[in-house]
């Protein structure tokens, strides 16, 4: 059996956005994009280093769609996908040395990467702790402050809207990381506050590879200054396909969190045996974190792909992703916990309902419990 070390810790998933919210969304978009290309434009897309814009024109109104949408003053499409538009946010932001205040917990490891080329220097407070992080805020030593929104640690517990308001009131700037989070909660690092929102599209269902920086005119200006060269250029049928696929995001993104939720309460009522607890967690992705009664949770990936599985993510909700996802858990939680490794599962279940999921755990489970030799 497990120590006791190896139990879950409580979490505080984020909030979701109902069904009837997420058709006011996707109708929402569509009125930007109305406001943003005329008819035909929606149907040819151009290329290059556009004399004028210094990009396509598609993809300037693109951009201009989402920045209306979000409530911004700007956006500007990247490459690299979410770690391509923080670095070109942090790019844009700071200047080699500038101290940057983050929360207290393991960062994403690409995010780390960013941090060490830009020659930043972090200082870190504790953001599930208003003291702890009015006190750093306090002492006038920073200019900006970077914000993931989803969760660092299994058990953070931050409203991301209230350390956003802390550090406003100290003068300290924002980059919010929301991958994982737009479109998926009801307002997103800018609609909260934040100078600048980054996050994928491709986790949108977009094209590989395109990110977006969204906020204020000074930063995302800095971005497409920096981002001059014809080869970095998100060329406008990239962000006419983009924009297409986000039109369905948000109702997909509200079936799947009620999926989740439904998953989870059936696992807590003991209908799959093998299973000692579960969370809905924002570790990543909005998922299931399954803790089982036996310490086979490296082998469960191999076994579901069997019975339909993805084994392993391509983007973490990108179009690849169909089947429900079963996966060891995320690098950064393992870095805070990794006593859960040999006993907890993550489960995503993407595109199918509660029925195969469970379904899908429950024959999985029956295969690693039988007797090697049958």
């Amino acid at each position: 059996m497990p120590s006791p070390g190896a139990r879950l810790p409580r979490t505080f998933p984020l909030p979701t956005v109902p069904l009837a919210d997420a058709v006011a969304k996707q109708f929402r978009l569509l009125e930007c994009t109305a406001r943003h290309f005329e008819g035909e434009q929606l149907f040819a897309a151009d290329a290059g280093v556009v004399p004028g814009p210094g990009r396509p024109r598609t993809t300037a109104r693109v951009e201009a769609v989402l920045a209306d949408f979000l409530g911004t003053e700007a956006a500007a499409l990247v490459q690299g996908a979410g770690t391509g538009a923080i670095r070109a946010a942090l790019t844009a932001a700071l200047d080699t040395g500038t101290e940057l205040l983050i929360h207290r917990a393991p960062a994403y490891r690409t995010t780390l990467t960013t941090l060490r080329g830009l020659g930043v220097r972090t200082a870190t407070a504790d953001f599930n702790d208003p003291h702890a992080l009015q006190e750093a805020l306090a002492t006038g030593r920073f200019a900006w402050a970077y914000v993931q929104h989803t969760r660092q640690r299994l058990a953070d517990r931050y409203d991301p809207g209230d350390v956003l308001a802390a550090c406003r009131r100290h003068g300290a700037r924002t980059v919010v990381d929301d991958n994982y989070a737009v479109m998926r909660v009801p307002a997103c690092g800018t609609e909260l506050g934040a100078d600048a929102s980054c996050f994928s599209l491709f986790k949108l269902h977009g094209p590989e590879g395109v990110g977006v920086v969204a906020g204020s005119r000074d930063l995302v200006d800095r971005v497409h200054a920096d981002n001059y060269s014809g080869g970095g250029q998100v060329q406008g049928h990239q962000a006419l396909d983009a924009l297409r696929a986000l039109t369905h995001v948000p109702v997909l993104w509200a079936v799947q969190s009620q999926v989740t939720t439904e998953a989870a309460e059936r696992l807590a009522d003991g209908e799959v045996d093998g299973v000692a607890e579960v969370r809905i967690a924002n570790a990543q992705d909005r998922c299931l974190l399954v803790r089982l009664d036996r310490p086979v949770a490296r082998e469960l990936p191999a076994a579901a792909a069997r019975y339909g599985a993805a084994p392993y993510p391509v983007g973490s909700n990108s179009r690849y992703e169909i089947a429900p996802l079963f996966y060891r858990m995320s690098r950064s939680s393992l870095d805070d916990a990794p006593e859960l490794a040999d006993w907890t599962i993550r489960i995503n279940p993407m595109r199918a309902g509660a029925d195969l999921v469970l379904d899908i755990l429950r024959r999985s489970l029956a295969d690693l419990h039988r007797p090697k030799d049958d």
